[in-house]
């Protein structure tokens, strides 16, 4: 694959694809964000702050969560797909620029946000000032170099492994020119002890991809949001088709990457 020079931050909240791209990630991952939340998040009150808020369905469950005497914070640059519910407030807000009120919250949380920011390790670090003494950063970031192949199963064929290899190789290309930081996920946990977060907990999470999983449906949905991308990573509509046929077909079977959920505390 040929790289291209850097294109920026490949999902766009006024895309067409966004409600579908928010739909699929809310599928795949809010079930273990939600559960790795909950070991922080004990009952009702407290502030919290959902940074890259995306469609909301996390800070939804936040306000859920602290309801009644607790408040939630959703940012995003583009936060029109968040929906006003009770205890959620939702700001236009760039965290690689604009101020956060220091010590101020007891919960921060981000998903596959500071992996797509060339400012990660600074953002990082206005994240822990923002928290109180005592409150809890948890952050979800992939590893997207730690992707399984297709695993031969029944009538999958050689054509069929080939064409997911190459799809997953024109991602890491399309993500990679897009600025991604590939392993962020992995370095994280240093990251943030680096920060000064102690009480450091990571929990990395892989997921069987089989036809028609959240995860699949989101690795089918990238190539029709991303797919002028692709083309620029010297991937072929036919190329792509093949994979798509590929992730579709009953026999699919493969391992995601990993996504590391990390927890640390602000002393």
């Amino acid at each position: 694959m040929t790289l291209t020079p850097p294109q920026g931050y490949a999902y766009d909240n006024d895309s067409a694809h966004a409600g579908e791209q928010h739909c699929c990630l809310a599928a795949a991952y809010d079930d273990f964000t939600v559960r790795r939340l909950s070991r922080i998040l004990t009952g009702p009150g407290g502030r919290c702050l959902e940074v890259g808020a995306g469609a909301g369905s996390v800070a939804r469950w936040l306000a859920g969560r602290v309801a009644p005497t607790g408040s939630v914070l959703a940012t995003d640059i583009k936060p029109h797909h968040v929906p006003a519910v009770p205890g959620l407030e939702i700001l236009t807000h760039d965290i690689t620029a604009d101020p956060l009120p220091e010590n101020s919250f007891d919960l921060i949380h981000a998903r596959l946000v500071l992996l797509h920011l060339p400012e990660r390790t600074q953002v990082l670090q206005r994240l822990v000032t923002a928290l109180r003494p005592g409150g809890w950063l948890q952050l979800d970031e992939f590893d997207e170099t730690t992707y399984g192949p297709l695993i031969p199963m029944g009538e999958s064929s050689t054509e069929a492994q080939a064409a997911y290899r190459t799809y997953l190789e024109a991602k890491l290309a399309l993500l990679t020119s897009a600025g991604v930081d590939l392993d962020w996920g992995r370095r994280l946990p240093t990251a943030m002890s680096r920060a000064g977060l102690v009480d450091i907990d990571a929990e990395p999470h892989v997921q069987q991809w089989r036809a028609h999983s959240p995860g699949t449906a989101l690795q089918i949905h990238n190539i029709r949001h991303l797919r002028e991308r692709f083309l620029r990573t010297g991937i072929t509509d036919q190329q792509l088709a093949a994979a798509r046929q590929a992730m579709c077909h009953p026999d699919f079977l493969a391992a995601s990457c990993l996504m590391y959920s990390v927890q640390g505390r602000r002393p």
